[in-house]
């Protein structure tokens, strides 16, 4: 369908599909839970802060707004572990790469199943303070996971192939390749992409103080979270499977965009939530949703512009993104402190999400998909036509020869089998 590009082989190493690959997915794994879980784990805090700084909603979730920021558009902090890791999943992975993307992003729920509730109970007992020190503490178990990756060995063959290819490399070290924005895929896919994260972290941010709000116990308010992340522990790796599927892998921009409207329509549906009941059904459809879009969202890139541009595409789509991300929340955050209705907050998120889904399923359809369907059929037709010109009739040289070879000293044809017809 035009979404999928074929990788070089030639040029770059093999990606085993196994081997030290596994041990590269734990470490991915525990640096994708750290990264993602500890910007929304900080939402069971914005209480305290709250009380103790005087401030609004909009303040507070410039927290988790600027880490996420960081994290997607700065390369410090968590983004120094967090890039890297994505594009050695790259590496490792070829065919297995869409389960190896779904068991690496489901980190992220697991991680915030055990840290919102971890939050609550060291915010009890050590405060705001003393619970960032230790959450702290434990992000320093990233620099364990760095030491796992190593670079892919080239073998002999491959390594002459390098040699005479040598002007390939050196374009390959260019630290970004601005040259992916020639391409319609990605930059239909960067548009999507850059107005779904306006609105995809605003309901985790939002949902513990939703909860409290309504009169929830702190501690009920907190487990929200762990119910939404144990449902997105499932749906990760159940995406990655399907998405891997033959029939489905070309398809699988679409299969994004599912994804994201799913996302969104359960945003629209959360507005609705009126008591624990209804939060807890939000969080199951959100987990499920939230967990299809964080499986397929970096597999569809990869697919997108293949394996030797994804690190300068995924710098460059993370960079454009954490404006997004640094202004969604707080924007959120703003409409709440103005309107003291959280239906709104919703509303605005899956309108958002909604519309980054039509823009990609859109997109590619009309400017990916048929173009590259008008392109086959245009070669369709250029090799029916070269196979009509093989197949028309003409003089058989053989024929000409023995023709030429009949004729007498009197330049008389004589008769033979094929002149006498």
């Amino acid at each position: 369908m035009g979404v999928v590009v074929e990788d070089d082989k030639n040029a770059e190493v093999k990606a085993p599909d196994g081997g030290w690959g596994w041990a590269i997915l734990i470490g991915c794994f525990i640096i994708t839970g750290f990264s993602y879980a500890f910007p929304k784990a900080v939402s069971v805090f914005f209480k305290e802060l709250i009380k103790e700084f005087h401030v609004g909603y909009s303040d507070t979730a410039w927290i988790s707004s600027i880490v996420l920021a960081m994290l997607y558009g700065t390369g410090l902090g968590l983004a120094l572990n967090f890039q890297p890791s994505l594009i050695m999943i790259n590496r490792y992975f070829d065919k297995r790469r869409p389960l190896a993307n779904g068991l690496t992003a489901a980190g992220s729920p697991v991680f915030l199943c055990g840290l919102s509730p971890l939050g609550q109970k060291l915010s009890k007992v050590y405060g705001w303070r003393g619970s960032f020190l230790i959450l702290g503490g434990l992000l320093l178990n990233c620099c364990a996971c760095a030491a796992l990756m190593r670079p892919l060995k080239t073998s002999g063959k491959q390594k002459s192939v390098e040699g005479k290819d040598a002007k390939v490399s050196k374009n390959k070290k260019k630290f970004l390749d601005f040259s992916v924005f020639k391409d319609r895929g990605f930059v239909i896919y960067t548009i999507a992409a850059s107005v779904m994260v306006f609105g995809l972290f605003v309901p985790p941010v939002f949902i513990v103080n939703y909860a409290k709000d309504l009169g929830v116990p702190d501690t009920d308010a907190a487990f929200l979270l762990s119910i939404l992340g144990f449902v997105d522990i499932f749906a990760r790796p159940l995406s990655g499977i399907v998405a891997g599927l033959k029939p489905v892998r070309p398809l699988c921009v679409y299969l994004f965009s599912f994804a994201m409207i799913f996302n969104g329509i359960t945003d629209l549906g959360g507005s609705f939530a009126r008591d624990y009941a209804g939060l807890t059904v939000f969080c199951i459809f959100f987990g499920m949703s939230y967990g299809m879009v964080g499986a397929l969202q970096f597999e569809v890139l990869m697919a997108v512009v293949g394996t030797q541009k994804f690190s300068s595409a995924i710098g460059l789509v993370l960079l454009i993104e954490a404006m997004a991300v640094l202004v969604g929340p707080p924007g959120a955050g703003k409409l709440l402190d103005y309107t003291k209705v959280y239906k709104y907050v919703f509303y605005l998120a899956g309108s958002e999400v909604v519309l980054s889904a039509l823009i990609l399923g859109i997109g590619n359809f009309f400017f990916i998909s048929r173009r590259a369907k008008s392109h086959d059929i245009e070669q369709k037709e250029n090799v029916d036509a070269k196979n009509q010109e093989e197949r028309e009739p003409g003089v058989d040289s053989v024929e000409v020869e023995q023709f030429l070879k009949t004729k007498t000293e009197n330049n008389e044809i004589l008769p033979t089998p094929e002149t006498s017809v």
